[in-house]
């Protein structure tokens, strides 16, 4: 079978350049970055600063290698925008190394090694991240508690943050706690249903806060579909397939099951359906696959958190999709203006 070769996201209309997406991009994802420092610490801020230092850094030395212009093709920020997603997706005091590792793999190996922008198959900024998880699960998961739920005073500075980051600060797991994917997915081996919900009690301003941070992220992307940057086809359908996933077991039994609304407001469901799934190169195109391929992310986010190995499931999800993406396309695709549907069958052989 042909895949097919599609030129976005370098197609645009009424003069949208990718650098000019990219940038709005960015700049959407700034009420979810504001509100995430607000109530997980300077950590955030920092993972960003490195973050896009070091995609710049390795994208201008592959483009140098490769002897391409490097001004040109840092130019349409898309390197930027890798490094942007991975430092909110990662923790706020996870080792500088560690973002080093992820921002360098997801622009070296997941994209100049393809051909650069609009050649890669896979998300960039989720390949890092999975690559990281797999290799470095105890600190990829390590999140600082809520502001409200830390002892008054002990809130992490900026200084602390800094150095937790680089590793100078003996105390960091005085600021980390269990997140709540994390006590939700631990819960079967480790307590009874009546204990999970007693620590989500005692954790309702950690819950809180990532309804806030999810909150945040919705309205970035709600910005996003307004502006015409996405569609609205793919966030929407794997929100309503987390949702009717987690709203079906949990009707069959909701001693062991979260609500729809705990799935869509905790990890990484807004971020990961407004600003992950939607990356223009390695999602379908069409709208009827977009709505194929949204909601089969939806449905192994739920799988890999209530079965899988990991608390939660948008990365490997994405990535899993990414597969399919050329299939669902291949199946999907309109057809051209002023043609009808092929006859199949009887109806439309030789007699």
């Amino acid at each position: 079978m042909a895949l097919l070769r599609i030129t976005s996201p370098h197609t645009h209309r009424a003069g949208r350049r990718t650098s000019w997406v990219m940038q709005m991009v960015i700049l959407a994802t700034l009420p979810g970055l504001l509100v995430q420092t607000w109530l997980f610490g300077y950590g955030t801020l920092i993972n960003l600063f490195i973050a896009c230092a070091t995609a710049l850094i390795s994208e201008a030395f592959i483009l140098k290698l490769r002897r391409r212009p490097i001004g040109f093709f840092l130019a349409d920020y898309s390197a930027l925008l890798t490094a942007v997603l991975l430092a909110l997706a990662l923790p706020p005091t996870v080792p500088w190394w560690l973002t080093v590792t992820a921002v360098a793999f997801s622009v070296i190996f997941a994209k100049q090694v393809y051909g650069g922008l609009g050649n890669n198959p896979f998300n960039p900024a989720m390949v890092g991240y999975a690559i990281c998880l797999v290799s470095f699960p105890v600190p990829m998961t390590q999140w600082i508690g809520a502001s409200e739920l830390i002892q008054a005073g002990a809130t992490p500075t900026f200084s602390d943050s800094l150095a937790a980051i680089f590793g100078t600060l003996p105390t960091v797991d005085s600021y980390t706690m269990a997140t709540p994917l994390d006590a939700f997915k631990h819960k079967d081996g480790l307590m009874s249903s009546e204990a999970f919900s007693s620590i989500l009690g005692l954790q309702s301003a950690n819950l809180s806060s990532w309804m806030w941070v999810n909150v945040a992220y919705l309205l970035g992307g709600l910005a996003l579909i307004w502006l015409r940057i996405i569609t609205w086809h793919t966030p929407i359908s794997m929100l309503a397939a987390l949702a009717v996933m987690a709203g079906v077991f949990y009707a069959i039994d909701p001693s062991n099951a979260a609500t729809p609304v705990f799935h869509l407001t905790t990890g990484a469901a807004m971020l990961g359906a407004f600003f992950i799934a939607t990356d223009p190169v390695s999602s379908c195109t069409s709208n009827r696959g977009k709505l194929f391929y949204g909601a089969g992310i939806g449905i192994l986010i739920y799988v890999i958190r209530s079965w899988g190995g990991y608390p939660d499931g948008v990365a490997f999800a994405v990535l899993l999709m990414n597969f399919a993406a050329p299939l669902i396309d291949y199946y999907t695709q309109p057809r051209t203006y002023g043609h009808k549907k092929a006859k199949k069958g009887l109806a439309g052989g030789d007699k």
